[in-house]
């Protein structure tokens, strides 16, 4: 058979590849996750699409910091408290309440402590910038709008009967686009909780609990005063840690892969040497 017999095979299939548009969200995306197994997209470019996708379905409830959570600084504090909250914090806004958690009044600036003590005149109210206030249904998509619009990075989330249920800032919606390219594709979310790496470590979910991590480690950690992998690593450090962050905890060696403002999500473990799990999920 010549050449010739394959031409219109080959066009009929490159003309229906072009002319397939699709027909709703579900067929999109079958289209973009085609496209990185052809790799015309790698997996960093599917995973933002991907995400820019999801803003417009979920709502502010679903990613806030909750009530109970929030770094608060109190109106009524003296500054050189408020200075050393803000410090062992480390967050760059806070909200001020009044009497309490629902009475919030405005938004500090780290960086406007600086007058203070810097020995010019300060006074907190007056430094204050203005709370904006929204809805626990508002969807991420119109937040973000909202944010670049106003230049606020912060928002202070309010349910129905006006209550302080959350907040949320900029950086938590962003990391809804972005935060998901480790292990959406580096570690199956789908795979146990401990996976062999290609480089011969292990890529450990920080929520393994404690005891599977000895059992499958033959390690003698204790569960007492946290139960996953991640309390574990937080309680080490006495904060949140960032991602590429590395701790040593008995020889082994504990990398970040992934962490958010709220929690640790992925961690590189790297044993001491001939020590290798006796399970691999």
């Amino acid at each position: 058979m010549d050449s010739d017999s394959h031409k219109p095979h080959l066009l009929e299939r490159l003309s229906s590849l072009l002319m397939c548009e699709p027909k709703d969200r579900e067929q999109l995306l079958k289209l973009l996750q085609g496209a990185f197994q052809r790799n015309l997209l790698d997996a960093d470019a599917l995973s933002i699409i991907e995400g820019a996708m999801s803003v417009s379905d979920l709502p502010v409830r679903d990613i806030m910091v909750p009530r109970a959570q929030m770094d608060v600084v109190s109106l009524h504090d003296p500054i050189d408290k408020i200075a050393s909250f803000v410090i062992e914090a480390t967050h760059s806004r806070y909200p001020v309440v009044g009497e309490n958690r629902d009475d919030v009044v405005g938004i500090l600036l780290a960086k406007d402590l600086l007058r203070h003590f810097a020995g010019k005149e300060f006074d907190l109210r007056d430094t204050l910038r203005p709370v904006v206030f929204i809805p626990e249904s508002k969807r991420l998509n119109v937040l973000l709008r909202e944010f670049r619009a106003s230049r606020n990075h912060m928002a202070v989330v309010v349910d129905e009967y006006g209550g302080v249920s959350g907040l949320v800032t900029i950086e938590d919606v962003l990391e809804q686009i972005v935060g998901d390219i480790e292990d959406e594709y580096d570690f199956d979310e789908a795979a146990g909780n401990i996976v062999l790496d290609n480089s011969g470590r292990y890529r450990v979910k920080a929520i393994t609990e404690i005891a599977d991590f000895n059992a499958a480690f033959g390690t003698g950690f204790s569960d007492e005063d946290y139960d996953t992998l991640g309390g574990m690593v937080i309680h080490r450090l006495g904060r949140l840690p960032k991602r590429n962050e590395v701790v040593m905890i008995d020889d082994f060696r504990l990398k970040v892969l992934r962490a958010d403002s709220r929690r640790v999500h992925t961690l590189l473990v790297d044993p001491p040497r001939g020590q290798t799990p006796s399970t691999v999920e």
